[in-house]
């Protein structure tokens, strides 16, 4: 088999991902902009080859890249990067040389909000009303009918930086007279919990590994207010929150991918309204929570699902695991030695976090295991306890 991953470098800690094809016989062929000595050194060992193009922004130099690879090794059989920026790219290469996967002709699906508000109603999950708006007007009429505050959002876009809360006429005004290019959707803020439905699909659809993460407060509030937030696994799922989640994979037909599955549970009734999904892993660190939660190697096993459509870990979340970030313009009433020497026997893991990632995730993150939620929220009180 040989695989085309993009981008193997970034984010750092998805090394793993090529390390368990290649233990299984697969061609692991890297190609990126960054120079080859950069690389980890665990990664540099799990490529076949490297290709080095000097800007993956052109595709044309990735088409010639792809058509080395295949007269190197013959038919490439799978193209992915695992990263929601790479997507378009991904599914035009895969279209180009008839790769299993996402095609360009679906990226719409899953790239754009509005669609994805239709697929979650075809599902049968509730949504958000809203629409995408283009004039001052459009928005007042939107506005008449569903009432104030509003969420503004990129129709096609990643994360939460140009989502906007708005309060009210002033504010919509303001909003269009400096709005960024492109459409945006408006429609009407939830009030709720912000949970997800996170997990890996076989090569017929079949969610072979799911689980669920309950978060601090919304992303959009985190990254908007320069926020922290934890968010921590569920060792038991709703089941209304894994019926949607189901629901959600069969309309959208996932297949051999992750997912990621973003949904509120409004304050008002308790009822589970739809927000979006990706077909990639959760970002950050949530990978690697999966494994702690339930002791299994999920970088393994999507490469098991990938070369034999076979997923054989055994997994019963055992523990919670939890995600806490710290934002370094935050004075902390504990220090990192002090956090070490009270809780070391839970933190499993902590790291610098990469600044693309830092207004959502925070600048430094601590993973946390218990099978007991109070003590999850114990820990995660204890380091984002301010002065």
């Amino acid at each position: 088999m040989n695989f085309v991953s993009l981008s193997p470098h970034f984010p750092p800690n998805y090394y793993p991902f090529c390390a368990r094809l290649k233990d299984r016989g697969v061609n692991v062929l890297g190609l990126a902009d960054a120079p080859y000595e950069t690389l980890r050194p665990e990664l540099r060992e799990a490529l076949t080859e490297y290709y080095r193009v000097d800007d993956l922004h052109d595709y044309g130099q990735l088409l010639r890249a792809c058509g080395y690879f295949t007269h190197r090794y013959g038919k490439i059989d799978r193209i992915d990067s695992h990263s929601e920026y790479w997507l378009e790219t991904e599914a035009r290469l895969r279209t180009d040389f008839h790769v299993f996967g996402i095609q360009a002709g679906e990226i719409d699906e899953i790239k754009s909000k509005s669609r994805m508000k239709r697929k979650f109603v075809q599902a049968g999950v509730a949504v958000a009303r809203g629409e995408v708006v283009r004039s001052l007007e459009e928005g007042r009429r939107l506005v008449a009918e569903i009432g104030y505050p509003v969420v503004a959002k990129p129709d096609i876009g990643v994360g939460a930086a140009t989502t906007f809360k708005i309060e009210g006429d002033g504010e919509l005004q303001r909003f269009f007279a400096s709005k960024p290019p492109g459409d945006f959707l408006l429609e009407e803020f939830i009030a709720g919990r912000l949970f997800s439905f996170d997990g890996l699909a076989d090569r017929d659809g079949n969610p072979v590994f799911f689980t669920s993460h309950a978060f601090s407060q919304g992303i959009m509030e985190t990254v908007n207010a320069d926020d922290h937030l934890y968010y921590y696994s569920l060792r038991e799922i709703p089941p209304d929150l894994e019926e949607a989640g189901r629901r959600v994979l069969k309309e959208f037909s996932v297949r051999e991918r992750f997912f990621h599955i973003e949904f509120f549970r409004r304050d008002r009734d308790e009822r589970i309204v739809a927000l979006e999904v990706n077909m990639r892993p959760p970002g950050g660190l949530t990978t690697d929570m999966f494994n702690y939660a339930n002791d299994i190697d999920i970088y393994g096993e999507w490469a098991n699902v990938v070369v034999h459509n076979r997923f054989t870990d055994a997994w019963s979340r055992p523990y919670h695991c939890c995600y806490i970030g710290r934002k370094l313009r935050k004075e902390y009433a504990h220090s990192h030695e002090e956090i070490l020497g009270a809780y070391g026997h839970r933190i499993l893991h902590h790291e610098k976090i990469d600044s693309i990632f830092r207004a959502a995730i925070g600048d430094y993150g601590y993973l946390v295991r218990s099978p007991d939620l109070g003590e999850i929220r114990e820990v995660a009180g204890f380091i984002l306890q301010l002065k």
